[in-house]
């Protein structure tokens, strides 16, 4: 039997993630959720539910969390860390509060949260934050004893979560044809957002220009890209770039298109191109329609050769990552010596999110951050 690791003071970890349909009944539904109080009509839901019905009505992300639950409890049990892992969601079944609810019934007192999203802004973590929030209060209301409620921090440049993307970029450069292999650029690809919430993620000292949102993808981008050039010998250009953009037109949201990319790089006689979507951690809807539909269909019309790499998903070495990360931070609560483990410029992201990071249009309460009514 493996030693012990330990986790205390925490007693359970919670997987909160998106959530998705799981089936052409759910689209709807699911995305009144997503939107609710912005006020779009049922009839434009149907219109952006296309892409899900186009798949059936079923989003990939449940599958993969279920396969990310498992992977999480294996490799727990199989490194003697004994913590039970749950699993809410934001926008559908299973749903947060409910999870939260079940968590409290079942005794969990300090739970530590790993959110689907590796970096900072306000959609990828202040969202998430209150959410757990709004279902603490929820808790509260109906008389239950709130637990005290803790995320990991971003793991962006953790190695479990760049090792599998490397893997994958050099995967999908085998499988260009040889004869336009060694030209081949990198398309490092994440959700873009409004130029406002990026200047302003991250903490107050690193708003601006992108804020830490674009300076943590660069990083990671830039990781990645020097993994290749050392295992391949060659030195593929890369650039980051955006996908999934659905505001108002007339609202700045980061540029390039990956698909507006992809006709520049067809302009400028690049041969070939691997779309690697860094920004993600499974391949979702996003991924699957944006990029492996629509950019795929750009990429045939133009003739243009393209590969798209996988996302981390539930590969062994980001579960083991999450067990470092919980043993991290569990020694950190405890006051135990502890290393914590980052690659690249920016060095381990903060524990606990500071007053004035990823600042909401309209603040709302947010748990699990310096400014928490929660504590």
């Amino acid at each position: 039997m493996p030693d012990a690791l330990d986790a205390h003071p925490y007693d359970a970890l919670l997987l909160l993630s998106f959530g998705g349909p799981e089936g052409p009944d759910d689209v709807v539904p699911f995305l009144e959720n997503v939107t609710r109080g912005r006020g779009i009509p049922k009839e434009r839901l149907k219109e952006v539910g296309q892409h899900y019905f186009l798949f059936g009505g079923v989003s990939p992300i449940n599958d993969q969390n279920r396969a990310l639950l498992d992977a999480l409890r294996k490799d727990f049990a199989d490194h003697g860390l004994d913590l039970p892992v749950y699993w809410g969601n934001r926008n559908w079944a299973p749903y947060l509060t409910d999870t939260l609810r079940e968590m409290v019934a079942e005794g969990r007192r300090r739970i530590l949260v790993l959110a689907t999203s590796a970096y900072a802004s306000y959609s990828g973590c202040r969202q998430y934050r209150e959410n757990l929030a709004g279902s603490l209060a929820t808790l509260q209301a109906e008389g239950l004893e709130l637990p005290r409620v803790d995320k990991l921090r971003h793991y962006f440049n953790h190695p479990g979560f760049l090792q599998p993307m490397i893997d994958g970029v050099l995967k999908s450069l085998a499988d260009l044809p040889e004869d336009v292999r060694a030209g081949a650029h990198l398309a490092f690809t994440t959700h873009s957002i409004p130029n406002a919430s990026a200047d302003t993620s991250g903490p107050v000292e690193d708003h601006g220009d992108g804020g830490a949102y674009v300076k943590q993808h660069l990083d990671a981008a830039r990781l990645i890209a020097d993994a290749v050039r050392e295992k391949t010998g060659t030195d593929h250009p890369w650039q980051l770039v955006y996908q999934s953009r659905s505001g108002a037109p007339h609202i700045p949201w980061l540029e390039p298109d990956i698909c507006d990319h992809l006709e520049e790089l067809h302009g400028a006689g690049v041969p070939a191109v691997v779309m690697a979507p860094i920004g993600f951690v499974s391949d979702h809807m996003e991924v699957m329609y944006d990029l492996d539909t629509e950019a795929k269909a750009k990429a045939e019309e133009l003739g243009l050769p393209v590969r798209r790499s996988a996302t981390v998903g539930a590969d062994p070495r980001f579960a083991a990552a999450i067990r470092e990360l919980v043993v991290e931070r569990a020694a950190t609560e405890s006051g135990r010596d502890v290393k914590p483990c980052a690659l690249g410029d920016l060095g381990p992201s903060h524990d606990v999110c500071p007053v004035g990071c990823c600042p909401a249009r309209a603040p709302k309460p947010a748990a699990a951050g310096a400014d928490s009514p929660y504590a």
